[in-house]
């Protein structure tokens, strides 16, 4: 893919903030911390999370569409002692540069390389760096090419394993996932530390993301910093020959995570979803027992908003699944619930207009009959669209009066239609057996 070069050279700032342990983000109902586990964690210690998230919040955890976790309704005067209960169990990622790995890294016996090892000493070498200046949102992914993988999750950096002659190396990318990065070509596994901390300099000097890098300057910031690294003399000499090194990996099926998995020691992980992202403290602690009853050793998270035992049989594994159905998690891959977005919507955000996730539920219900061929409804509180940032087939949007309704884009586009609230399910119903229709009679033309 190649690079857009703007006429100026200027690169605009984009800043926010990312809750973190030791910095809260304030919203509607309290501080909002964000925890990204750096493994499997383990019942007990998921279930002090749980605790923790009663005792110093309001009780609300949600797992994100990146597979962090999220706890709500925090006070300055109760997130430092939550910050502590956390911190003791070693369970997550100090706050810095989130680094991505696939669900079941270190486990799964189709993965290429070991993204754990790697993401440690990615760590190790980020805290070494002098990186003032890099953005708060950059982010890192490295996908070890098992089937359970991180295609659809966008970052800064992307490092992707791939075999070349029976050997692993690492194909490196910015700005996007799996489909739409820019590809800088292969480097050696020894040389992919120092070549992703080349990558971050480079970010950190412009204090930019990687996508407004691209736009003022292309990608050749980011290919020069890699010069050192690439496979083979030829390569070194032109960057082309590095961007097409031939690799030996198929295109990769990937899989859903609600379901099972086997794992490398022969056990298999079982996977279910939180519906809408969030549960209960108290209810995440049942499902924690439920796995224990299974046998199972620990919980992982899972992009897409989702849980993965780990460590069971198939005959526990179908106890388990049931378990978690009558606690009213997502156990199967086509739950209509699985295809609506919904952000946290009012009151729990101070920006949200309506209360996007409490009427999920029905929106999910409106819409069942509808969501065939991976159709999904973005609800979103506000026009920053939080809990999905690209476009859907159909976007709602709270105002200040009603709902606006968006088709084939994100939240920050035009509408075509308006519906107050008390409406929005038949309103969405009627838009998405118009736009069945629509796709039936094209399909037959």
């Amino acid at each position: 893919m190649s690079a857009p070069v703007s006429s100026t050279s200027a690169i605009p700032s984009r800043r926010g903030i990312c809750p973190g342990l030791s910095r809260p983000l304030p919203t509607g109902d309290g501080l909002l911390v964000r925890i990204l586990p750096t493994g499997t964690i383990a019942l007990d210690a998921f279930a002090v999370l749980c605790a923790a998230a009663r005792v110093h919040g309001n009780g609300i955890i949600e797992i994100t569409a990146r597979g962090s976790i999220q706890v709500r309704g925090l006070s300055t005067q109760s997130a430092p002692a939550f910050a502590d209960a956390i911190a003791a169990l070693g369970i997550a990622a100090d706050d810095g540069v989130p680094i991505l790995c696939n669900p079941l890294a270190g486990l799964d016996a189709a993965e290429i390389f070991d993204a754990t090892a790697f993401a440690t000493a990615l760590r190790r070498a980020v805290r070494e760096q002098s990186l003032a200046g890099l953005d708060p949102k950059v982010s890192v992914v490295i996908d070890d090419g098992a089937p359970l993988g991180l295609a659809r999750i966008a970052a800064d950096i992307r490092v992707g394993a791939q075999l070349r002659n029976g050997q692993p190396v690492l194909r490196l990318a910015v700005s996007g996932d799996e489909r739409s990065a820019f590809d800088l070509g292969v480097v050696a596994l020894d040389d992919a530390v120092e070549a992703v901390s080349r990558l971050l300099l480079v970010l950190s000097e412009r204090s930019a993301r990687a996508r407004d890098i691209i736009a003022a300057e292309g990608t050749a910031c980011f290919e020069d910093a890699l010069a050192f690294a690439r496979l083979g003399s030829a390569a070194q000499r032109d960057r082309k020959d590095a961007k097409n090194i031939e690799t030996d990996s198929a295109p990769r099926q990937c899989s859903d995570a609600i379901g099972l998995h086997g794992l490398r020691d022969g056990s298999l992980a079982c996977g279910i979803g939180l519906a809408f992202g969030h549960a209960e403290a108290s209810t995440l602690e049942k499902l924690a027992d439920a796995a224990a009853a299974a046998g199972g050793r620990g919980l992982r998270t899972e992009p897409n908003r989702s849980l993965l035992a780990i460590g069971l049989t198939s005959e526990s594994a179908a106890r388990f699944l049931a378990a978690a159905a009558k606690l009213g998690f997502v156990t199967r891959t086509d739950d209509p619930r699985r295809q609506v977005i919904a952000c946290a919507g009012a009151p729990l955000c101070a920006s949200a207009y309506i209360p996007a996730r409490a009427i999920a539920p029905d929106i999910a219900a409106a819409a069942a009959p509808y969501l065939g061929d991976g159709l999904t409804i973005h609800l979103s509180g506000c026009a920053k669209g939080c809990a999905h940032s690209g476009a859907a087939p159909l976007t709602v949007v709270g105002t200040p009066g009603d709902c606006a309704l968006i088709a084939n884009g994100s939240a920050r586009e035009a509408s075509f239609a308006a519906a107050p609230l008390h409406e929005l399910p038949d309103a969405v119903a009627d838009h998405l057996r118009k736009y069945c229709n629509i796709a039936e009679k094209t399909r037959h033309v």
